[in-house]
């Protein structure tokens, strides 16, 4: 994904989304006014009107910003050691606001900011380690590879809320290889199971 020139707009933007952290960290996001972040950045209302409808989409800018950005960044075969790793880095590294985040929008609205980019970043790792190992060729359909993706994208989200809340107590990069082996190892079980099959039914 292409950066953005760092326009005076842009970092307009950059300064209240900083802003909209450091006060996330002391207060839930409901408390905190359009008042309190253009005071804090010494800018007028009609300017953050200018950018933003309210508080929220200031919120979904910034998680759009650097937390999905770093996905986006990341293609080919590294996807789940840098794509996925950058991001739980990035949540380790906003913890504060991640949490605030979680019990002020809930947990759908949070977990709609990431679940697209998570899918798609899954997907194309499973099509890739799918082709890599002949789960392709093996039998192992589209549709196969669908509900593969949906299985994975549902593993991962709530493991990752589950590390947010802390109850899981991993560093990044732990998390992060246990999901790669364990998706290499079903891929890999999807090509033995499907390349069983056939001649299995075709000796009945």
């Amino acid at each position: 994904m292409e950066r953005r020139p760092n326009t005076a707009s842009q970092q307009t933007k950059q300064a209240l989304a900083a802003a909209l952290k450091e006060l996330m960290a002391q207060k839930p996001i409901e408390n905190i006014t359009i008042h309190d972040l253009t005071e804090h950045c010494g800018i007028r209302r009609q300017t953050f009107y200018y950018h933003f409808e309210d508080v929220y989409d200031l919120l979904r800018w910034m998680f759009q910003e650097e937390g999905i950005a770093l996905l986006e960044q990341q293609k080919g075969a590294l996807l789940w050691q840098e794509g996925l790793l950058q991001l739980f880095r990035y949540i380790e590294e906003n913890r504060a606001v991640c949490l605030c985040a979680l019990k002020s929008v809930g947990r759908k609205e949070l977990k709609r900011f990431f679940e697209a980019d998570i899918h798609a970043i899954i997907y194309r790792t499973v099509e890739q380690l799918g082709n890599e190992v002949g789960a392709i060729q093996a039998g192992v359909t589209k549709d196969d590879v669908d509900l593969l993706t949906h299985f994975y994208v549902l593993a991962c989200v709530g493991l990752l809320e589950s590390w947010l809340l802390g109850e899981i107590d991993r560093t990044p990069e732990e998390l992060i290889a246990f999901l790669d082996r364990i998706l290499k190892e079903h891929i890999c079980g999807a090509r033995f199971c499907w390349s069983k099959a056939v001649p299995e039914h075709s000796a009945e």
